[in-house]
This record gives structure tokens, sequence and C-alpha cells, in this order.
């Protein structure tokens, strides 16, 4: 044993109490699985007595106690749960970090009331480091935790229920909002994909299994950044990367890289979006017209940000011009459309100063809305009415913010909350005037609903 420390370890009792195990019954299972992992082990209740008081076992012990947890619970037990550091040099097959995090992730992300505990453990990194595919090389190389039986077996069938999930998610988040819909996503995760994740499969299936959990921490992430929990959102989308570099997956891994470049621009930081955006643009050479538009659309929005305006602009002609050759297939994750890309125009206008142009293609984008995209119209009608605003057009602006009321009041949301109350706050020098009078009403109706 090493890495004694004086810190009682007080997850690791509390896992003891719900496995209903003796600290003797604890070490005669670690020294029986460690056996199983071809590791002759010889502890006793001392040893056990040693770990909960602070003293910290070699790394391969700690994946056999994680695992312990794991299969008397019937759920994944982190090493972080069980009070237990993931050292770099344990022998773990490569992406188990990964997983653990994930499940670390969603277990508080299940409960929203657990949120703020998560969001201050980690904030956005404005100084990522752009990580690079490397591909298959290692796609198969992630197998069961640690050696033995495993009880599950997966195929395709399991691969398609999370595909799935992840659309209808997709569909509950853009009719009702991330804070319902983030929840769901955690939950599955935690309870289903993870223990598929470690399930015996074929090398086709195990592959095929990690896109489609990657495809899923995306959406999870993409939730939680407009949750404006930036810093879980931020590791989600990491997370997404790991999978999808593990699966050889191209798609999910740009949609990811795009995604992350969305958020800095949505903080304000433009050089970071755009490194970003291009590195998803390189990381896709062989990508279909509709994943071009929406990886190209970002560009431009980033390339804007940091005022070239010119590339901006040729960047959208780029996008027009493959959305133009796109199929008419809707996609529920990383879908790109008609409305999507004159929202982009009208961001790319609003950073070159042309503030009216901005205003007809938010208004143009408006009109081409797919219905069911409720979460989208609140975020382009609060925008359109700020923007309107700023150009003087006051009743213009309330007529956009009663558009926005009629959705919002359904719609839960921490990115609607910010543009409601931005909205009350750009309204009050205005409140003398009869279209914000008019409007008043609706906002203290809405207000108490949401209360």
């Amino acid at each position: 044993m090493a890495n004694r420390t004086r810190i009682p370890n007080e997850s690791l009792r509390r896992l003891l109490v719900q496995a209903k195990w003796s600290r003797s019954q604890f070490a005669l299972i670690v020294n029986r699985m460690g056996a199983e992992a071809g590791m002759d082990l010889h502890y006793d209740q001392s040893a056990v007595s040693h770990w909960v008081a602070g003293t910290v076992p070699n790394p391969p012990v700690r994946r056999l106690i994680v695992e312990a947890f794991s299969r008397k619970l019937h759920r994944t037990v982190t090493h972080a749960e069980a009070g237990l550091p993931l050292a770099a040099s344990d022998q773990a097959p490569a992406g188990l970090d990964a997983v653990e995090e994930i499940v670390d992730l969603g277990t508080a992300d299940m409960d929203p009331s657990r949120r703020g505990v998560i969001a201050a453990a980690g904030l956005f990194s404005a100084a990522l480091a752009v990580p690079m595919f490397s591909g298959d090389a290692h796609a198969a190389e992630a197998g069961p935790v640690v050696p033995g039986k495993q009880t599950v077996r997966i195929g395709a069938g399991q691969v398609e229920s999370v595909r799935r999930m992840t659309d209808k998610i997709a569909d509950i988040l853009d009719e009702l909002g991330g804070a319902h819909a983030r929840p769901m996503a955690a939950a599955f995760l935690v309870n289903t994909v993870v223990p598929w994740l470690r399930a015996e499969a074929t090398d086709a299936v195990r592959k095929d299994m990690w896109a489609a959990a990657s495809d899923l921490v995306y959406l999870t992430g993409w939730m939680a950044m407009y949750e404006r929990d930036h810093g879980t959102a931020q590791t989600y989308y990491l997370k997404a990367l790991k999978l999808a570099d593990r699966a050889d997956d191209h798609v999910t891994y740009c949609r990811t890289l795009r995604g992350m470049s969305l958020q800095a621009s949505n903080l304000g930081y433009g050089p970071l979006a755009l490194k970003l955006a291009d590195s998803a643009a390189e990381a896709a050479p062989k990508a279909g017209p509709r994943l071009k538009a929406f990886l190209t659309g970002q560009q431009a929005h980033a390339t804007a940000m940091v005022g070239d305006h010119r590339r901006a602009r040729s960047l959208l002609a780029a996008t027009e011009s493959a959305l133009m050759r796109a199929d008419s297939r809707r996609e529920s994750i990383g879908g790109y459309n008609q409305s999507a890309y004159a929202f982009h125009v009208s961001h790319v206008l609003y950073e070159g100063r042309d503030l009216p142009g901005s205003i007809k293609a938010l208004q143009q984008a408006l009109t081409v809305q797919p219905a069911n995209e409720r979460q989208g119209r609140v975020h382009f009608y609060a925008v359109l009415a700020q923007r309107q605003l700023e150009y003087g057009h006051l009743d213009a602006a309330c007529d956009s913010w009663t558009r926005f009321l009629e959705d919002y009041e359904h719609v839960s949301s921490a990115r609607g909350d910010e543009h409601f109350d931005t909205m009350r706050r750009r309204l009050t020098p205005h409140k003398n005037a009869r279209s914000v009078r008019q409007l008043a009403a609706r906002i203290s109706e809405v207000a108490r609903l949401k209360a």
C-alpha cells in the first residue's frame, strides 16, 4: 500500500454500508476478484480499515474496488464516488477515464438541485487546446473494466436504442426546453448507456456503441451550454470528443468541435470560436453537404467576430451552396436548415455593423423555422427584439417580445430565463411608452407562471 493520507475516506465507508458488506467480507471479495485478474492478493479486515481511514491502495486494487461495488450495487461506481484517485499509472483500458467522468457528470445532472455543485467545480476554459482526431487506431481497445466474465452482451439492437433515444430527447429539447430534456439524457447515460459501454460485444458493435454514446454526450453538453452551465457543457463536449475519436466517428467529432465553437462565440471568445470552427471543418474532409453547411455557417460567424468580413461572406456563400445540395431529410442532432443559415447571416451582418440587414435576416430565419422548434423560436424572437430596440424600433421590439412570451411560457430553459430578464431590464427606461405599457401585463402574467 502507498500514498497514505490522514483524511478518512467517508465515500468508501458509505459504499460499504450500501453494499451491506463487513470489512472482512469486502477484503475476501477483493482477493477473489484479484484472482480473476491474475493478481495474488491477501487482504483482510485490517487492510479495508486502513482504506477507510484514508490509506490509498495501489492503482490496480482501486480498479478492483470500484468494480466490486459496481457488481454488487448493479450500477457503475466510479473512482470518484469511492473516494479514490484515478492515477495515470492505472492499467485501465484507454477511455475508462472518459466513461467514469461521464458517470460522475450524469449522476449529478439527473438531479437538477445538484447542478450548482458541478458548475462550481469546473469553469469554462478559454485557454483550451484544440483536440486532434486520431482516427480508428485504438477504436477496438475498449473492453471490460476488469478481466473476468461479463454478464451482459450487446448487439446492434442496443446501439439502435441509444440512437433512437437520443433523437427523442432532441425532440423534447426542441419542444419543451433543456431543463426537462437534460435530466432524461443524464439518467439514460448513467443507467443504460454506460453499462452497455462496459458490456461484451464484437469489435464492430462496440465501435458503434462508442459512436452512439458520443452523440448523446454531445447533445447533453449542448443542453448544458444553453442552461448556462458552461463548465459542465465544456466537460461533456470533451468526453464526446474522446468517445467519437475512439469510434472513428468523424461526424460527431466535427459536430462537437462546432458546438464548442458556438459556446465560445456565445461567451464572446472570438479567436477561440474561430479556432474551434476551423478545426471542425478541417477534421471533416469528406463531409456531406448538410454537415458542410453546419460547419461553415459557424465558421462564418466566428470569422466575422474577429473582423475578417470578406472571409465571413465567402464562408456564407459556401454554406448556402452546400445547403442547396443537401437532401430534405430532417436530422434531430446537428441538423442544419434554411432557418439556421439565415440566423448565421444575421450574425455576420450584425458583426459587420449592418443592423438593418441583421434584423431582416432574423425575420427571414423565423419565417422558415420549423414549427416544432419552439425553443429555437424563443431564442430567435428574443434576439430579434433586442436588435430592433437597438435600432430604435420600440414598437416592433415589443411585438417580437410578445411572440417571445408566447413560446417562453411553455419552455423551461435557462437561456429563455436570461432573455426574459434582459427584456424586462431593457424595457424599464421605456416604461411609459404605450407599447411597453400594453406588454407589461403579459410580462407580469408570465413572471407569475414561471415563479
